[in-house]
């Protein structure tokens, strides 16, 4: 049986918080993480899902802790809300890009294994990454996704799987739209040449299908290395000659829409998940809106619609 969680850049928009702007929101959460994570784990209690997926800061393990003073009282307080970290996104290596570079990989790898035993003491089992972002199409000279890129980003790959499954949290690749692991091609190579007992796979429904992919396809295709999934929907896929850059996260949300909504054929997606894989997690992801509760429900809701019509019992 799926439990569902929520991933934390749901609470990112500012309208929840009663500010102007992203970064205030950012600069709230660190001046007072108390009142900040107070307010989303109330938020979550109430939405019915049961789990937390972590991301960048200050929506992250080091965010947590901070507010409640330790990791131990951290988990307390999940706890008596009824809820569980369920995974962690590590989000730098997608945001600095530098694959292939010795300091930074070293960094990269010492800051995972600090994240993966954070998240192994709260039972989480799963650490989720992006690699870095493409290049646009019409950069000079132009940056291709080719086997040598691929080749070190999957060597890096596995040296942070094993250095996370010494903690028992298993990696897992997730499928940025317009990142160097997003096209059908790119997921089908990366996972060809990464080592499956060290990396898993984390496919993302609505960030395929921006990238011009079948979801469900993928997760079939893939089935055995899914690890965790995110629920997500989307209006169809984004011209392929969309700049690449600071901007590019704002400009998929223009596309992102309430399960249902979209195109993702959420019965072929739910009957890959639940029959195909042996994830304990499934992640609704409703990108920085204004009414977290609401939109929390109604997705749940509809996830649960969806397993209930293929009869799957949720």
């Amino acid at each position: 049986m799926l439990s569902f969680g929520v991933d934390l850049i749901t609470f990112f928009h500012p309208g929840f918080w009663g500010m102007a702007n992203e970064q205030e929101v950012v600069d709230y959460g660190n001046a007072e993480p108390r009142a900040f994570w107070d307010r989303m784990l109330d938020t979550l209690e109430q939405s019915g899902v049961t789990g937390v997926e972590l991301t960048f800061d200050p929506f992250g393990a080091g965010g947590l802790i901070a507010a409640y003073g330790s990791h131990e009282a951290a988990g307390a307080e999940l706890e008596r809300r009824g809820l569980a970290i369920a995974s962690g996104f590590f989000a730098d290596i997608a945001i600095e890009g530098g694959v292939g570079e010795p300091e930074t990989e070293a960094r990269w790898l010492a800051k995972g294994e600090e994240y993966a035993r954070a998240l192994a003491g709260w039972g989480a089992e799963v650490m989720v990454i992006g690699l870095p972002m493409r290049t646009s199409w019409d950069a000079e000279p132009p940056v291709f996704v080719d086997l040598d890129f691929t080749k070190q980003a999957a060597d890096f790959a596995n040296r942070l799987g094993a250095v996370t499954l010494r903690h028992g949290v298993r990696l897992a690749l997730h499928t940025e739209a317009h990142s160097t692991f997003c096209q059908p091609r790119d997921i089908d190579l990366l996972l060809l040449l990464t080592d499956p007992v060290y990396v898993g796979f984390c496919p993302d429904s609505a960030h395929i299908l921006l990238s011009g992919g079948d979801p469900a396809a993928i997760a079939a295709r893939h089935a055995e290395r899914v690890v965790i999934a995110h629920w997500k929907d989307a209006t169809g896929p984004m011209p392929i000659q969309i700049p690449i850059d600071e901007s590019i996260h704002h400009a998929h949300r223009a596309y992102f829409c309430a399960l249902g909504d979209g195109q993702v054929d959420f019965d072929a997606w739910a009957s890959v998940i639940a029959s195909k894989t042996t994830q304990k997690w499934a992640i609704l992801e409703i990108d920085a809106v204004p009414d977290p509760l609401t939109e929390t429900r109604k997705s749940l809701a509809f996830a649960r619609d969806v397993l209930a019509r293929i009869g799957v019992p949720a």
